[in-house]
């Protein structure tokens, strides 16, 4: 930007980058807006063969048949349990194991970081099967642990990859400073390289949660019987009949769904932008 007779003039690539910009975002955000929309129409506009993108009659018709399910809200405790217990789980381990393979020296460590990146090209539909067996010759099927336990073992990797930066960042002077005044390797793991790398653990969990709370594959793999189990997911399901499906009550869950991952986000977002600017800095 520079200044001509005290106005200010945009330079055209600023210019341009902001238009693309915009139009990124409402790309993004469509279907979002169509989503919400959806859930605020009445079912003759929804099923309308000339759909507007506005409703002159807004209606609450489809949460309320979403919230006057009977097992919704136990659907929504599960899912909070689940994503909530993967956060936690993964970012302390993937904080202990970031610290490991960073800061100590021993054999294999650069054939376990390879083997970390390797297991992110590994599709999750590839071992679903698998770990379905896996589950059951546990007797873990119909239980809240056969969700959890598969996100934190797909969360891991990625966030001990990403932390690593984060620790590596962290100079061994200040180490070495803080066990010559006498405090342990205990102390200064959690009093004083934990704040420093909490930017990184904030952006992997965001990751984590999202993964957790949206899962449909492992939920509907792995709860087979026991609907009490169930996820928010799997509500879905109740309002889609392949004969005549409920577009606005699955319009209207799924804005629900949205809600939690939004206010998440928006607790955490300056951590998390410092966070992933962390990550690509290093």
């Amino acid at each position: 930007m520079r200044v001509v007779r005290g106005l200010k003039v945009t330079r055209p690539g600023r210019a341009l980058a902001e238009t693309a910009a915009l139009l990124i975002a409402v790309v993004v955000a469509f279907p979002l807006y169509w989503m919400v929309l959806s859930a605020f129409k009445p079912a003759g506009e929804i099923e309308s063969a000339e759909p507007r993108p506005w409703t002159p009659a807004p209606t609450l018709d489809s949460f309320r048949r979403v919230f006057g399910q009977q097992e919704f809200g136990r659907y929504f405790l599960n899912s909070l349990v689940v994503s909530s217990s993967v956060v936690i789980a993964s970012a302390l381990i993937a904080f202990l194991a970031a610290t490991a393979v960073t800061r100590f020296r021993f054999r294999f460590r650069t054939t376990l970081l390879i083997m970390f990146l390797v297991a992110q090209m590994v599709p999750v539909e590839a071992l679903t099967i698998p770990l379905f067996f896996l589950m059951r010759d546990a007797g873990r099927l119909n239980t809240l642990g056969s969700l959890i336990l598969p996100h934190i073992a797909f969360s891991l990797p990625f966030a001990i990859w990403m932390l690593r930066g984060f620790v590596k960042a962290v100079p061994e002077a200040l180490e070495e400073a803080a066990y010559i005044d006498g405090a342990s390797r205990a102390r200064f793991l959690w009093q004083i390289l934990f704040p420093l790398v909490l930017p990184g653990l904030v952006a992997t969990s965001v990751f984590s949660f999202i993964s957790a709370w949206n899962d449909f594959l492992f939920a509907k793999s792995f709860i087979i019987s026991d609907t009490s189990r169930s996820t928010l997911p799997m509500a879905l399901l109740v309002f889609y009949k392949p004969d005549e499906p409920d577009w606005g009550g699955v319009m209207a869950a799924s804005t629900v769904m949205t809600i939690p991952v939004l206010i998440f986000f928006v607790l955490v977002q300056r951590r998390l932008v410092s966070g992933l600017g962390g990550a690509v800095k290093d």
